[in-house]
């Protein structure tokens, strides 16, 4: 395929496909395709919920020229012209945390409906290994009437985008890059080459780009496990668990993790693909799954651990006025997407505490709708028992606390990140 004749169609515009969509459109003939129409109706005006995109930079995209410019769209037809179609779709896991693959084969069934002789297909969402050629190729067969590797052909190329970064976006992150023959492999590596700024990682197959993208996110949630287990340990010794962490974090190849809350759309669900895959084969994979057991168990470990710190005050727990800073999963981003904060609130509610919640990041319609909690607008008419700061947005790391609290209160620091003299505790 000639560079100057590629015609992209990009599946799914959140916070990989919209990124993606932009950077190529800066090039070639771009089409996004998502099924919001909400979603396509603000792109058209230049606005990404996101904020993954500058407005100006998606702006600058939409005017279209002959040979490059973005062109979103829920209409399937606007992208049967394409022949090179990028699904960068969610993969999440359900309440059993077994692998969602619903919206990849829906995905690949409209990409098979307007398959043609000569496409590729390239996979971007977080996989099993064997997913895109063992689940997807054959539904893009059946759709298309068309043989993989003869009439029509596949890559991975595993999305690295991390919500909120404005230092390591998509050019600045180093891409790895597959494809399903040695032609096609070297096609995509090339096709991403032409915009990614740090260069590619071009993987021997498939198979190996898509166990390098599941063991990425796998590798820091145990890792931040461990860390989680040893905030546990200190608490009990009564330890300061980041001043433990800050001294052994003077030796050189000392790993700088800290314990904390673990959601978000990648560490706290990429690893139960992996596991899910490895007990297919018939192995059990211990270390992958304590750590996410770990990881998921800290909710209601920090509930607890707030109201040992109230009870210290002889703070009564039923009825107490509790403020949770923070939804969404990370800090200085919109994403509520598995956001373990939630697990924080149930727990306090549980125990009979009134909880409240005050992000202003966060999209009050998106978390009444996912969480039915309203969000409040502004911190100035109420003072509370106890304070938790559990994201680290700029905006609270520079809030005065003190005209939160009552005579008696405390502030617990999830982050580790407010100075100690202004907290009670810290995880």
């Amino acid at each position: 395929m000639n560079f100057k004749d590629i015609r992209i169609a990009v599946i799914g515009l959140g916070y990989v496909g919209l990124p993606l969509a932009v950077e190529f459109a800066k090039k070639y003939t771009v089409f996004g395709f998502d099924i919001n129409q909400k979603r396509i109706d603000d792109l058209r005006k230049g606005i990404d919920s996101t904020l993954e995109v500058e407005n100006k930079d998606l702006l600058t995209v939409l005017a279209n020229t002959s040979s490059n410019g973005f062109s979103p769209t829920t209409d399937i037809n606007d992208i049967s012209s394409s022949n090179i179609f990028i699904i960068t779709v969610p993969t999440p896991v359900d309440e059993n945390n077994k692998p969602i693959l619903t919206p990849l084969i829906k995905a690949s069934e409209i990409v098979g409906s307007i398959l043609k002789e000569g496409d590729i297909v390239i996979y971007e969402s977080t996989v099993y290994p064997g997913c895109t050629e063992d689940d997807c190729v054959p539904v893009l067969e059946k759709e298309s009437g068309l043989d993989f590797n003869s009439d029509f052909f596949c890559g991975y190329s595993p999305e690295r985008i991390n919500p909120g970064d404005k230092q390591h976006t998509l050019t600045r992150i180093r891409k790895v890059t597959s494809g399903s023959n040695n032609e096609t492999a070297q096609f995509v590596d090339d096709l991403y080459g032409s915009i990614i700024e740090a260069g590619t990682h071009q993987a021997t197959s498939i198979r190996v780009a898509e166990a390098a993208k599941v063991i990425e996110n796998s590798q820091r949630d145990i890792n931040i496990a461990f860390v989680n287990e040893l905030a546990k340990i200190f608490n009990l010794l009564d330890i300061d668990t980041h001043d433990v962490l800050a001294a052994a974090g003077s030796k050189w190849n000392f790993l700088p993790f800290k314990p904390g809350i673990v959601g978000g759309h990648c560490i706290g669900v990429d690893p139960f693909y992996l596991a899910q895959k490895a007990q297919e084969a018939g192995y059990y994979p211990e270390i992958i799954l304590s750590g996410r057991k770990m990881n998921d168990s800290m909710g209601d470990y920090i509930a607890l651990d707030v109201a040992k710190e109230m009870q210290k005050k002889e703070i009564q727990l039923k009825g107490a006025n509790v403020l949770l800073l923070g939804i969404t999963f990370k800090e200085n981003c919109p994403d509520i997407r598995n956001t373990k904060v939630i697990d924080i609130y149930k727990s306090l509610r549980l125990l009979n505490a009134d909880v409240e919640v005050f992000d202003s990041w966060a999209d009050n319609r998106e978390v009444k709708e996912e969480f039915g909690i309203t969000l409040k607008k502004n911190l100035e008419d109420k003072k509370y028992d106890a304070i938790i700061l559990a994201v680290a947005h700029n905006e609270f790391l520079e809030m005065d606390l003190s005209k939160l609290k009552k005579p008696s209160s405390i502030v617990y620091d999830i982050k580790g990140v407010l100075n100690k003299q202004d907290i009670d505790k810290r995880l």
